[in-house]
């Protein structure tokens, strides 16, 4: 029965997830909460989760990391990209209600939602792919970066842990070429589930199994090599919420036999707090120096 759960709560969470949006939508519940109620339910699903079957005890977040962590999960995960994009995405749709779409949109409207929402994945992840590898590899772009890998250890609420000018250009590319290609709210909705919910799965302290998954989904168990303190095993897994670009591109890696050690920047002693993190990018070195 347990090697059933392990294998069965990532799939059964992140459908359930994608079916609570698609039947709330059919239902006529509107976009606020076909998008927020499947992602909540999903998300304290993953927490309860981290608290029944943890992947390493170790890794459970003292009050401060949790007290550190909510803040830039409401203001930089949620708050920061409505400003950025989301906002811009309604008040464009509400511009266009009742009118003929621009000429300039090519997006396959007449699709069924779901596949739209698959092709959106796909295309996301392509550019989300070199963004990440760029901002690994190219030191300006990896000083913001490094407040994402600052953490010593993975749990659903650090998957909001970013600076603000590497979140905004994140979602530059999830939301704003959509927008102008004209995919509707709907098919951003369903996009937005997927992305929220595997995100939290993502960074949680589940001690789940993703089997042939892995060569599809960027799950918990690829995405923990993502954040090793050694450059060699970090500097890979770079996929958003799909595997399938470090398969073509050579930078999967999923050791078979050994599991992550230790997480985080080499300099041990990165700022954590929340105004630390903002102004750390800006002082050279800090995200190399050793402890």
């Amino acid at each position: 029965m347990k090697r059933v759960v392990r294998y069965g709560v990532y799939p059964v969470v992140l459908l359930g997830s994608i079916w609570g949006n698609v039947s709330l939508m059919e239902a006529g519940a509107g976009i606020l909460l076909s998008t927020y109620l499947p992602v909540t339910i999903g998300t304290l699903l993953i927490i309860w989760l981290e608290v029944r079957m943890p992947y390493r005890v170790s890794w459970k977040p003292s009050g401060k990391e949790v007290a550190e962590d909510s803040m830039f999960l409401t203001l930089v995960h949620v708050l920061w990209p409505k400003l950025l994009s989301i906002g811009v995405a309604f008040a464009l749709f509400e511009l266009w209600t009742g009118r003929d779409w621009p000429s300039y949109a090519i997006w396959p409207r007449e699709w069924p939602i779901p596949l739209q929402a698959i092709v959106m994945a796909l295309m996301v992840d392509s550019t989300r792919y070199w963004l990440h590898r760029v901002s690994h590899e190219w030191g300006p772009l990896w000083r913001f970066h490094a407040v994402h890998h600052s953490p010593h250890r993975l749990y659903t609420l650090n998957v909001g842990r970013f600076h603000p000018v590497d979140k905004g250009l994140q979602f530059l590319l999830d939301s704003l070429p959509f927008i102008v290609m004209g995919v509707s709210p709907a098919v951003l909705s369903l996009y937005f589930v997927f992305y929220a919910v595997n995100g939290f799965f993502q960074h949680s302290n589940v001690d789940v199994k993703l089997g042939w998954l892995n060569y599809l989904m960027s799950g918990p168990e690829l995405h923990r090599w993502h954040h090793s303190m050694r450059t060699q095993e970090s500097n890979n897994n770079y996929g958003n919420h799909l595997i399938v670009w470090d398969w073509l591109f050579g930078t999967r890696y999923l050791p078979s036999d050994r599991e992550v050690e230790a997480l985080g920047l080499v300099n041990r002693r990165y700022p954590s707090g929340f105004m630390e993190q903002m102004a750390a990018p800006f002082v050279a070195g800090l995200d190399k120096q050793a402890a």
